[in-house]
């Protein structure tokens, strides 16, 4: 017992380290869910975050502190891009006294975000926090850690017309179903406008643009993610090694 309350010490202390405030050009995923969780001292016990796919479910499941019973609800099994605003906009109807924070990347956003307007005709209000790291951040790296050139995840590293990536502005987006839209800079203005979303009467989406390269090391375990066994590739190949000799430690 003293063993593991001094490892619950050791990590509530490591998680106040990485959702710290810190003055950075471009947050990742934990500097906001640092800001989230700052912006209220009810948040552990009062807020429920959903999320579904992406990076933020491993952020949110080693960062997010709460000190009740459901107050972290995710679509974890399948990783369901999109059903972030629909399943917050449940939430709400299931928990209407508790405040429902749902945090989502701009690619699952970008995927279905109609139940916004929705929640304003119940007038069943909900606090949408958008990362927008300009397209799908994490498989970006995943592509990349197993070999891959970046392709086709970044709006960046897209096929492209004559007018390039689109500049997509979620406030306004927001705004046009009936919710409060802000876009903010930094984390600071990001705590601001969670503090009147929080005493709004009605939904509010929040955006702040985050590294699509961020994230919390790893904790220590392997992912098996297979790598094509041949490939022109030095990367592709050196990736291959790798996987295999990681294969090895697999136990039945």
């Amino acid at each position: 017992a003293v063993r593991a309350r001094k490892a619950a010490a050791a990590w509530r202390d490591a998680v106040a380290a990485l959702t710290s405030r810190r003055d950075v050009a471009l947050p990742y995923d934990a500097d906001v869910i640092g800001a989230v969780q700052r912006s209220s001292p009810r948040s552990a016990a009062n807020d429920i975050v959903v999320n579904a796919g992406g990076t933020l479910p491993a952020e949110l499941h080693k960062l997010w502190r709460t000190s009740v019973p459901g107050g972290y609800h995710m679509e974890y099994g399948y990783s369901c891009m999109g059903y972030e605003i629909a399943g917050g906009l449940g939430v709400k109807l299931a928990h209407p006294d508790r405040e429902v924070i749902v945090m989502v990347g701009d690619g699952s956003y970008l995927m279905l975000n109609s139940e916004i307007a929705t929640s304003v005709l119940l007038g069943k209000k909900i606090i949408v926090v958008v990362q927008d790291n300009h397209g799908y951040g994490c498989i970006n790296r995943l592509q990349q850690e197993v070999g891959g050139e970046p392709f086709n995840n970044l709006f960046k590293d897209c096929v492209q017309g004559p007018s390039g990536p689109p500049a997509i502005d979620f406030a306004k987006h927001a705004q046009s179903m009936g919710a409060i839209g802000e876009n903010v800079k930094t984390i600071g203005e990001l705590e601001a406008a969670l503090a009147r979303a929080r005493a709004a009467d009605r939904t509010s989406v929040i955006c702040i643009e985050t590294d699509p390269r961020g994230t919390t090391e790893d904790g220590g375990c392997w992912w098996e993610v297979a790598v094509p066994e041949a490939s022109p590739s030095d990367k592709v190949r050196r990736a291959r090694d790798e996987y295999e000799s990681a294969k090895k430690g697999q136990r039945a």
